[in-house]
């Protein structure tokens, strides 16, 4: 499955720079003028996961293989983006593809780095964005509207049922509401979902702060974690500078450097984490001799269906699934300990996967 994380915000505060670090390439071109990104980027990143390096270590597995998720580097959106200002419609075209808003906002002063509205004031670059996001929303419902209203008149069952759906939505986004904060009833959630709304897209903002505010924040970004967290938003702090020197160093000097700079871990871990818990993604386990690997579900998914995540036959044939709590795995030492403790289950089509599970497939075709 392909599920991916889209790194917007104003040109000029740290998205390329960011995109770069979690990816540990230069494939995004970080330079101080606007546009530098003209063609969105897309990098595969691994999930950090603590737990998988304990499940390969008790099953003596060869290899180690994390879950990942895709991170696209966006252009920077300007203000107008929604008239197509700047490249506003390939950038919101861009926006539209993604599952999730990594929300990059600057949360540091230097003269040295221009600001498109010449002042760095994160509150106010946060709602720009969304601002432009909402009108792209109500010119793409507003375009709607006219071919459903005359397919309605015709009878059309499913274009009532729009019609009358973006008729509720219309207010509230008139207000400045983002859809994503909207009450949708469970028989239209099917419906809102086709109209691709940008601002129902999940939304996490990154701050990107100075090297001495790595650990801890700053009041730019105090300020914007409040305003974040007014609206049902997460925050996640970085300097995304600093995380790029990170990424590049080798992996045993990275201990000592973060831990002159007071971080115990990077915090491009911190986002990619909180990116994929945004997604309402969980991770299953499979380890064996040859491997010990992370697989992505969203969060609810049964049995069968993880199965099919592995290998389609596995969905098809399916038997059942031996699962092991990751807790009982690590304490028993591992499949053999659990089973002899009672600790092994054999579950059905029905069960539902929880994260962590340690699972082997039984299946037949």
């Amino acid at each position: 499955m392909g599920f991916n994380c889209g790194i917007v915000g104003l040109p000029n505060v740290g998205k390329s720079t960011l995109f770069n670090a979690i990816t540990s390439t230069a494939a995004a071109a970080a330079a101080n003028y606007p546009f530098c990104t003209i063609e969105p980027n897309l990098g595969r990143v691994p999930v950090p996961d603590p737990r998988l390096e304990e499940v390969a270590r008790i099953a003596r597995s060869a290899q180690v293989v994390p879950t990942q998720l895709e991170i696209v580097d966006i252009a920077g959106l300007v203000r107008g983006a929604s008239r197509g200002e700047g490249l506003g419609n390939r950038f919101l075209g861009a926006i539209r593809a993604v599952d999730a808003i990594l929300h990059v906002v600057r949360c540091f002063a230097s003269a040295d780095v221009a600001h498109v509205e010449g002042s760095v004031d994160p509150v106010r670059d946060a709602e720009l964005v969304e601002t432009e996001l909402l009108l792209a929303d109500l010119a793409s419902l507003e375009r709607r509207t006219d071919g459903l209203t005359k397919r309605a008149r015709g009878g059309e069952k499913e274009a009532r049922s729009q019609l009358a759906l973006i008729e509720q939505l219309l207010p509230p986004l008139q207000a400045g509401t983002p859809a994503r904060q909207l009450r949708v009833p469970d028989d239209a959630r099917a419906t809102f979902e086709t109209l691709q709304l940008l601002t129902a897209k999940p939304l996490l903002y990154v701050c990107n702060v100075e090297e001495s505010a790595a650990a801890s924040g700053n009041a730019l970004s105090a300020r914007l974690a409040e305003q974040a967290a007014a609206q049902g938003a997460a925050t996640v702090v970085v300097a995304a500078a600093i995380e790029a020197e990170i990424a590049a160093l080798p992996a045993a000097e990275r201990r000592d450097y973060l831990a002159a700079l007071g971080l115990e871990r990077p915090g491009l871990e911190r986002v990619i984490q909180a990116g994929y818990a945004l997604l309402g993604l969980i991770t299953f386990l499979t380890a064996g001799p040859k491997e010990a690997r992370a697989w992505t579900i969203p969060r609810g998914t049964r049995a069968p269906d993880a199965a099919g995540s592995i290998h389609s036959d596995f969905k098809r044939g399916f038997i059942c699934a031996e699962v092991v709590a990751y807790d009982d795995y690590l304490r028993l030492g591992g499949e053999a300990g659990a089973r002899e403790a009672g600790k092994l289950r054999q579950e059905g089509r029905d069960y539902v996967v929880q994260d962590g599970d340690v699972i082997h497939f039984r299946f037949n075709v």
